[in-house]
């Protein structure tokens, strides 16, 4: 049978063993058509073998692998994670597949960018004896000079790191008991959400196979739609689509509307409230009704639930309806429509819109928190600017300077964001405005 060993410092890897395996991972069917995914790879097992992986930073990826410029700003702009979140899959998927006979493995742990090697040792079974046999001394990859200070303070740099995400697992075993550590400039925020109340509910959208189009669409996506008698589905006189548009037109999609920006969302928020030592609970959205939502702190992803737009609503602030967030009383320097934009030759999303609303639920103790993209994109954008304690600490303050005192911070709110839309993937994040919602 065959045992995988895990690092010590008794052992070595070379970094032509490294170079071997890494050239088997990116001719696999999962790394060999993705470019810029085998670039980052690559890149940062080079820079394992050189010592100076823990000295790589998110900045130097999204700027110099995903060629997003000296401007690149890691809180705005998710590339760089979401990359690493889909080489995290994709050597998974390479181990229980092609690789599953490797000796070699090549892992990129959540929580940071650093590479970890590990051997698989073949070992034959101790027929001899009921109790396993004693595991071999584990390989690590060698560096040299050993005795460098410099290594030293990168193998510790390292050892914390592994230390924070061995500390993140703990806190998601022990998630019924822990205390709430949220950073300081994200606690106002999610404070409602943390213990000692119960796990919140996230309810994801669930979204027709052919989705209606909408007014937020371009007119070449209207006119190639399919039109269909509204009277000719009765299975959908209960969803919001049949409520809002004025007639069926049915478009084929593959990007804006299959919820991919809200399951990317649901991770962020699992891993940012398992930090807090709180779980949580999801549900399709097609199984939960407004009672359920009413028993206790719910989140409600994407804008298409079956009740949500006819039950949470604040109609002197931002509106999301049919497409489009509408701004029925603007400030100065608003817009009273916000739509989403498209690239005029590709016809591809290229800007989304997001709208954030903090409610209060039947008890004033808990919160229903929805989050609404126009599309896909929008949603994980605004998913991504609420589980950042800085991008929080700006919401913050633009809500005290919202308030009508300009001093208190309100329970209960609305935010609007904008994002850049680039190859379905959402980049830079903006607040645009914010509103107060009277208690």
């Amino acid at each position: 049978m065959s045992k995988q060993v895990h690092e010590s410092m008794a052992g070595t890897i070379s970094g032509a063993e490294v170079r071997e395996q890494l050239k088997r991972v990116l001719l696999s069917r999962h790394f060999v058509k993705a470019k810029k995914k085998s670039r980052f790879l690559e890149f940062m097992c080079e820079q394992a073998i050189a010592g100076k992986a823990c000295e790589v930073n998110e900045y130097t990826l999204g700027s110099d692998i995903y060629e997003r410029g000296p401007d690149f700003n890691s809180h705005e702009d998710s590339i760089v994670r979401v990359q690493a979140h889909e080489i995290r899959k994709a050597l998974v998927a390479y181990y229980e597949e092609q690789g599953l006979h490797d000796r070699l493995r090549i892992d990129l742990p959540a929580g940071g960018y650093v590479p970890v090697f590990t051997r698989i040792e073949e070992r034959p079974p101790d027929l001899g004896s009921e109790a396993p046999p004693a595991a071999k001394p584990a390989a690590r990859l060698s560096i040299s000079p050993l005795g460098s200070v410099w290594l030293v303070a990168a193998s510790l740099v390292c050892a914390l790191a592994a230390g924070w995400f061995l500390r993140d697992l703990l806190n998601r075993n022990r998630a019924d008991s822990a205390p709430g550590r949220l950073p300081s400039g994200a606690a106002w925020f999610w404070a409602p959400f943390l213990p000692p109340a119960p796990p919140p509910l996230v309810v994801l959208p669930v979204h027709p196979i052919l989705r209606a189009a909408h007014g937020g669409d371009t007119p070449a996506t209207w006119n190639r739609g399919i039109e269909i008698d509204k009277e000719k589905i009765p299975e959908f006189r209960d969803t919001i689509h049949f409520r809002e548009l004025p007639q069926f037109r049915f478009v084929p999609d593959l990007t804006d509307f299959t919820a991919i920006g809200e399951s990317l969302g649901l991770l962020d928020i699992s891993d940012f409230l398992a930090s807090a030592g709180q779980k949580m609970r999801a549900n399709s959205g097609r199984l939960v009704d407004y009672e359920t939502v009413k028993s206790g702190n719910t989140i409600l992803l994407g804008g298409n639930q079956a009740w949500s737009g006819r039950i949470f609503l604040y109609t002197d602030g931002f509106q999301f309806h049919n497409g489009v967030i509408s701004n029925k009383k603007p400030l100065p320097g608003e817009q009273s429509v916000y739509r989403p934009e498209f690239d005029p030759v590709t016809g591809k999303l290229s800007r989304d819109y997001a709208l954030v609303l903090m409610l209060p639920n039947e008890r004033r103790n808990q919160r229903v928190l929805l989050l609404y993209g126009i599309y896909t994109e929008g949603s994980q954008a605004a998913i991504e600017y609420l589980t950042n304690a800085d991008r929080l600490a700006e919401l913050r303050t633009a809500l005290t300077n919202g308030s009508p005192d300009h001093k208190s911070l309100p329970r209960y709110f609305q935010a609007l964001l904008s994002t850049s839309v680039e190859n379905s993937v959402p980049g830079k994040v903006s607040l645009v405005s914010t509103r107060t919602i009277p208690e």
